[in-house]
């Protein structure tokens, strides 16, 4: 490490057959009217343009959404976040933003902590679908969106970031976070790079 603290890392782009993992865009988080949401329809728009990407590509989307079946799950998150109690199965909350291009063959993930892979099958449905690197976008970029980006290196993939794609309720922790994840974990690139790289 030199005197500046900056790590030299290398951009590794995506491989031959991304998956694009879409995060918690669900009415909870795009709708400023809920206590986890914030106004997010600029991001929206870029994961239309990137789902709809992938899809002509046919290429793997998956999508998550946090629920709550019972009073024990991820007790100790709630606990320190109670807004998280919105989100149960019945909820608005939960369901997925209806902007969003959906189609038969992508695939939902539901979870009940930051990252997409804690508590799921992602890992192993990745693997199901032979993908080798992954697009993270979503919601939020200090939460659960590093939380994914950050285990989805530690499970072996490449990692972009949109930076279009993604949104906080918090702009300084957004940009501190896209700044940590550039530095360390994963490619933050412009969505247009991000549609360039796919094959």
């Amino acid at each position: 490490m030199g005197t500046s603290g900056v790590l030299q890392r290398n951009a590794l782009g995506l491989g031959d057959r991304p998956a694009l993992v879409v995060v918690d865009i669900v009415n909870g988080f795009t709708d400023p009217g809920c206590p986890l949401g914030s106004d997010a329809d600029s991001v929206v728009a870029a994961n239309v343009t990137l789902m709809e990407a992938f899809h002509r590509r046919g290429l793997p989307v998956f999508l998550t959404t946090v629920i709550f079946r019972d009073e024990q799950q991820a007790r100790v998150f709630r606990n320190r976040l109670p807004a998280l109690e919105l989100l149960t199965p019945e909820s608005h909350w939960v369901a997925f933003d209806t902007r969003l291009p959906i189609i038969e063959s992508d695939i939902f993930i539901e979870k009940t902590h930051a990252s997409s892979f804690h508590g799921t099958r992602l890992s192993e449905q990745l693997a199901e679908v032979n993908a080798d690197s992954l697009v993270v976008t979503g919601l939020t970029t200090s939460g659960c969106v590093r939380a994914t980006a950050v285990d989805g290196l530690q499970y072996g993939f490449r990692v972009v970031v949109p930076r279009e794609a993604v949104g906080d309720r918090d702009l300084d922790a957004h940009n501190a976070n896209l700044y940590d994840l550039d530095a360390k974990y994963a490619d933050v690139i412009s969505v247009n790079d991000a549609i360039s790289q796919l094959p």
